[in-house]
């Protein structure tokens, strides 16, 4: 995959998280995808567990955006680093802002791994609840 295909995946993925769309995130994702967030010990494995993720996020928070994305893809290892900004809308207003950093690992056009270093708060929940 080329940069700009990298890149154009990682934008996709982040439009369907901000748009609440499940399976358009889920495309994204090979069915036995690694996702982590590794500043809170999250460790998730394929749809199911992802999915529940998601849907946690999207319960917790009135919206979710994700912006201002700098990208280092590296096409010869099939990996794409991302780090942007997040503001999350909180339901009674607030705005939880935070910097992130997502690393990617691609495989025939999806992502089989995604490890998220986040600031602050976990709001991406673990699957065990």
């Amino acid at each position: 995959m080329t940069p700009e295909g990298q890149i154009a995946l990682v934008e996709h993925y982040f439009a369907a998280v901000d748009a609440e769309d499940l399976d358009d995130i889920l495309a994204t994702l090979s069915s036995e995808c690694a996702f982590s967030v590794e500043t809170h010990g999250v460790q998730l494995k394929g749809h199911e567990e992802i999915s529940g993720m998601f849907r946690r996020l999207w319960d917790g928070h009135k919206t979710v955006r994700h912006f201002d994305f700098v990208h280092v893809p590296d096409p010869t290892s099939s990996q794409i680093a991302s780090r942007f900004s997040v503001e999350n809308v909180e339901h009674d207003g607030r705005i939880t802002a935070k910097s992130n950093c997502n690393f990617f690992e691609i495989e025939d056009g999806q992502f089989t791994s995604v490890r998220v270093y986040m600031t602050g708060k976990n709001t991406l929940e673990s699957a065990e609840r």
